[in-house]
């Protein structure tokens, strides 16, 4: 039986270093409009598919948050339901915590966000505006330009001339693309946070080059009116293989990783944190995507290095747990371990090597850390596109579509709703009729099929194949329009919208959300930061 805590009860638990999962079980819209700093977001539409991934440990305390409705409740009894022993609901949601004078904060991904804004204050990060950097082009000075996202982020739209290399690559690609010591490296992101850190990475590894961020990032470019590039396909090349190089660049990770307090562990070490029961720890593997795909040690979930610093909160959902990064090259995993630590996590590395997959292999680590629910075991009748045509013509059946509300506005099924599991019970008001669910992902459909049942409705099935299967077959959707309102688009941010579509007011409120962070943090939040 979950239990009640009060607003301040959960503050002081934040900073009591104890282990604790503060988990905002509300959609991306009200998560986005305002939440507690270090609240994780859980969407209640995928809890069960996210949970354990984000809260491996079942033992552990844990808050569910809400915005004063009983969506947090609900949320309790299915956690419960897949394992947890330790379930909390801070009584009165959102409007508690700021009745109690806590500050709720606007945007994703907001502790890896301040932190940037810190960084950049405290370590006084050298940075160039887009003019300085045009004008730079100009002279045709030695420069490059780094793009510190992702592939698909850069792909989109770029700085002119710039080269893709995610963050966490930096230290081991950069004397790559800057053989020369006298290239100055411009990092750059669509805002601020990659810019900074990307640009304070390269200064503490220590490369004789001058390291700048750009201001602002892409949308810095378009407030000076300038141009960016689409579709760009410039990557930074491969790493060197030469042992001298690559063991001169290991030195200097592991003697910043060192200054910050980040250990480099055995297996058996790794191992018997996995076997406490009383901790949580998180195994990631920080290597590209590509690297990962290629194999892994047994039990290590992929998270790009620079994607975890920057969004940490999509992996690691407990406050105080321990986290074991690792690579194959004992340089990324370190530079990366060191960003968590000052973030103010528990990081350290584990190298990926032949000892290491042999010994988490006889230990059958991926067996322990198995996911304990499996939606796929959940019983549901599909239905094909020819007979829930043939229902929704007889007008004796609701179909119900789970997809996003952006998906659902480009074209839907006619006759069809849009809702989302925290709303479905209440679309479908008549449950003695049949309710057929569209969805990509048939995992959330059935999942949302629990709720129906707990609602009534008797006769719930899944279409088969989904949208892809209906229109296969030669059925026809209808065209785009604006339902869902932007109201009931609960699954939508809107916090981000247009800044990165050359909407320059949005692009100013972006960026000036990005850095109004640092004066939102009281003690507490700001302390969490070890620098």
């Amino acid at each position: 039986m979950p239990k009640s805590v009060e607003a301040r009860d959960v503050k002081s638990w934040l900073s009591d270093g104890a282990e604790i999962a503060l988990f905002d079980v509300r959609e991306a819209k009200p998560y986005s409009e305002g939440h507690p700093f270090f609240a994780v977001p859980l969407h209640y539409s995928r809890l069960e598919l996210d949970i354990e991934k984000l809260a491996p440990n079942k033992a552990v305390r844990m808050v569910l948050f809400d915005g004063g409705e009983d969506l947090a409740e609900r949320a309790a009894q299915r956690a419960e339901a897949v394992g947890f022993t330790n379930v909390h609901v801070m009584r009165g949601g959102a409007p508690a915590w700021k009745a109690a004078g806590f500050t709720l904060f606007e945007g994703v991904n907001v502790p890896s966000k301040a932190f940037g804004e810190v960084v950049e204050i405290e370590r006084h990060t050298p940075r160039i505006t887009a003019a300085e950097l045009m004008a730079m082009t100009a002279r045709k000075e030695n420069m490059v330009i780094v793009d510190g996202r992702t592939w698909a982020e850069y792909r989109n739209f770029n700085i002119p001339g710039g080269i893709s290399c995610p963050n966490a690559e930096l230290p081991l690609r950069i004397d790559r693309l800057a053989p020369d010591p006298k290239t100055k490296i411009v990092v750059n992101c669509a805002g601020r946070t990659r810019s900074i850190i990307g640009a304070q990475t390269l200064i503490d590894f220590g490369i004789a080059n001058e390291v700048v961020a750009l201001e602002n990032g892409t949308q810095g470019f378009w407030l000076q009116g300038l141009q960016i590039e689409h579709g760009a396909d410039r990557q930074a090349p491969s790493p060197t293989s030469d042992p001298e190089a690559l063991a001169q660049k290991r030195a200097k990770a592991q003697a910043h990783a060192k200054r910050h307090g980040v250990r480099t562990l055995a297996p058996a070490d790794v191992l018997a944190r996995l076997d406490d029961a009383a901790r949580t720890t998180y195994l990631l593997d920080v290597r590209t995507i590509e690297e990962f795909s290629q194999g892994a040690i047994s039990g290590f979930g992929h998270a790009p290095g620079g994607q975890l610093q920057q969004a940490t909160d999509q992996w690691i959902g407990v406050r105080h747990a321990q986290i074991v990064l690792s690579d194959n090259d004992g340089i990324r995993a370190l530079m990366v371990a060191a960003w968590l630590r000052q973030i103010g996590h528990i990081a350290d590395i584990m190298l990926d090597d032949a000892v290491a997959r042999a010994a988490f292999a006889a230990a059958s680590v991926a067996g322990k850390r198995k996911p304990g629910f499996d939606a796929a075991r959940i019983r549901m009748r599909e239905m094909s596109p020819q007979d829930a045509s043939a229902l929704l013509w007889s007008g004796s059946g609701l179909a119900v579509d789970l997809r996003s509300s952006t998906a659902y506005r480009e074209g839907h099924i006619p006759g069809s709703i849009w809702s989302i599991r925290p709303n479905v019970a209440d679309a479908v008001r008549d449950t003695s009729q049949p309710v057929v669910l569209i969805a990509d992902d048939p995992n959330i459909a059935r999942i949302a099929q629990l709720d129906l049942h707990e609602a009534g409705a008797v006769d719930v099935a899944l279409l088969a194949g989904g949208i892809r299967a209906w229109v296969a077959d030669g059925q026809k959707l209808n065209p785009a329009d604006r339902t869902p309102t932007d109201a009931e688009r609960i699954d939508f941010i809107f916090h981000t919208l247009g800044r990165n579509e050359g909407n320059l007011d949005a692009a100013r409120a972006y960026i000036a959300w990005e850095v109004g962070l640092v004066d939102q943090l009281d003690a507490q939040e700001r302390s969490s930061f070890r620098l």
